[in-house]
């Protein structure tokens, strides 16, 4: 394990409802050296966020329950520490910048004072030293005016400058790892680029490092060394960032790739999706999770894939059985393409027929 900073090993964190179990987190495996930055990525519900609240310990419970599997930190099972310990690794070894700040923010409390509290429990320090601390932090994540702005409070601050003061927050106390959830979410394009680049750059200057949440492959791939994929609670690919951009390896991923808007895509002009939904993870299938929207799915993918590096490449791993590179099966797949978009138009056009005939 001394390789590795963090190692997530097969995590499994549920949910009670009174419809059932949901799994959304079923089976989670990565990991994180030292100074390293990974992206972890998927659609809405795919189990990012209740991930990194796993590996915070912040999942409720009740309703939430940790299922099995183990989350190791510096060797230690972050799972099995009890609470008192726990309080010293969050916010001291490990931060976290949540997705709203509004909400995460305490409204009654000056900004200054919510970093300096993290400083003097976990740090140690006086009064005047966390103050000071606080000040340099400000300033440090692009807060102008600090002097005057230190003793202002959230609402006084736009989401922008908001989000700089949860990094602040988040990197007070020099942690080793840094966990970004969906830090630019209800951020406009020019902040989100200057948030993103601020992350980096504070992590690049300690040696921290990062896990980035996002749903948006388009803005890890200058951030990121390494991208996992989840799908409805599972890791379904990993690579590091370049290999994954050039040669993704399951259909999934290939779908959230060919879904993110291209300015140099002026042929079709048409916003690629993927068709249908996740699976219902109160009742999920018993073999690959996205086989009913893969153009790709054969029999053989009614049985679960294992996530395995592929062959000669350990840094790359799949869960999945076909080979999407292979000429015949990407054949196979654009046939079953265009028969489902031939029944869609067929469908679209009967429904018309139909209306017109009425009126």
């Amino acid at each position: 394990m001394g390789e590795y900073l963090l190692e997530v090993q097969d995590l499994k964190t549920y949910f009670k409802t009174k419809a059932g179990r949901v799994r959304a987190v079923d089976g989670v495996n990565f990991a994180v050296k030292p100074g390293e930055k990974i992206a972890i990525v998927g659609e809405s519900g795919c189990g990012k966020s209740v991930t990194a609240l796993s590996i915070m310990r912040l999942v409720a419970q009740p309703p939430g329950e940790y299922a099995g599997g183990s989350i190791y930190f510096e060797g230690q099972d972050l799972l099995e520490l009890p609470e008192s310990a726990m309080r010293k690794v969050r916010g001291g070894k490990i931060g976290m910048i949540f997705q709203d700040p509004m909400t995460c923010l305490n409204p009654t409390m000056t900004v200054g004072k919510q970093i300096a509290e993290g400083l003097r429990i976990h740090l140690k320090l006086s009064e005047s030293e966390a103050r000071k601390r606080a000040m340099a932090l400000l300033d440090q994540v692009g807060i102008p005016a600090v002097s005057e702005r230190i003793d202002s409070y959230p609402h006084q601050f736009s989401g922008g400058m908001r989000q700089r003061v949860m990094i602040a927050i988040a990197l007070a106390c020099n942690p080793k790892l840094l966990i970004a959830d969906e830090p630019t979410t209800a951020l406009d394009v020019t902040v989100q680029a200057q948030i993103l680049e601020l992350i980096s750059a504070v992590c690049n200057e300690f040696g921290t490092a990062l896990i980035l949440i996002t749903h948006d492959l388009g803005v890890v791939a200058g951030v990121a060394d390494r991208v996992v994929v989840m799908y409805a609670g599972r890791v379904v690919e990993e690579a590091p960032t370049e290999e994954l951009f050039k040669n993704p390896r399951m259909p999934y991923t290939i779908g959230l790739l060919e879904s993110v808007p291209r300015l140099d895509d002026r042929v079709h002009g048409e916003l690629k999706t993927i068709e249908g939904a996740p699976p219902d993870l109160l009742n999920p299938p018993s073999g690959c999770y996205f086989m009913p929207r893969c153009f790709f799915a054969r029999s053989i993918c009614r049985t679960r894939p294992p996530l395995e590096p592929l062959p000669g490449n350990p840094t790359h791993r799949k869960a999945c059985w076909v080979d999407v590179t292979d000429p015949a099966e990407q054949a196979y797949a654009e046939r079953r393409r265009q028969r489902r978009a031939e029944a869609q138009r067929a469908t679209i056009e009967a429904a018309a027929s139909s209306q017109a005939h009425t009126s």
